[in-house]
């Protein structure tokens, strides 16, 4: 049988990766076989690309379309050599973001159409969507505060407010136009109550589909 992916999206703190080991634990106890990934990233090459894109570089500014084709090049690296093998396989795929992340940062965020985005995703994918999408949501003050009392901020840190505002934005557009795939989880609760709040969409998934 064919595994399920699931993807967590959200912007700058929201707590995606703190979330990511009590979902992997949830679904492992429930007998689910469960592989966590990351995008950008996911494999050496993604990874190497990862860092092309976090990094800063003072003496060539990587430009919007280049950053939207490194991000599906690393995709499609991610998709071909560990996710599809995985689902494949039977294995439950966890990945901390996915494309719904470049229709908001490249399309909200940087101003690339949608219907670009849209022409890369179904080249690099086909017919491959996640099953279960969870969207943590937190205004952006509350995540940049968290982000930045975190660690060093990376390139997409560094982008001023009203970036993340949209960016915000078009993931909640996202998520009216897939209900039935996008949940939104209130990620400016404390981490007990956030975590209560993703297993609770986990147990309401898995009586659905499982």
């Amino acid at each position: 049988m064919r595994g399920k992916l699931i993807t967590l999206e959200g912007g700058e703190g929201v707590g995606k990766t703190t979330h990511l080991a009590a979902i992997k634990t949830y679904l492992e106890q429930r007998g689910h076989p469960v592989m966590v990934t990351r995008e950008p990233g996911g494999t050496q090459l993604g990874e190497r690309l990862r860092a092309l894109l976090l990094n800063h570089n003072e003496s060539e500014a990587l430009s919007e379309n280049s950053e939207l084709l490194l991000i599906f090049a690393a995709r499609a690296q991610h998709i071909d050599q560990r996710i599809q093998p995985a689902l494949d396989a039977g294995e439950w795929v966890l990945c901390d973001r996915f494309t719904d992340a470049s229709y908001a940062y490249q399309g909200g965020g940087r101003g690339i159409s949608w219907q670009r985005i849209a022409q890369l995703e179904q080249w690099v994918q086909g017919e491959l969507r996640p099953d279960l999408t969870l969207l943590l949501d937190a205004p952006v003050e509350i995540g940049m505060t968290r982000a930045r009392q975190r660690s060093k901020p990376d390139r997409f840190e560094t982008e001023q407010f009203d970036f993340f505002n949209r960016v915000r934005t078009h993931y909640l557009k996202l998520a009216a136009t897939f209900p039935e795939r996008i949940k939104i989880v209130d990620a400016s609760l404390s981490m007990d109550e956030v975590e209560r709040a993703v297993l609770s969409q986990l147990r309401s998934f898995l009586s659905f589909c499982c």
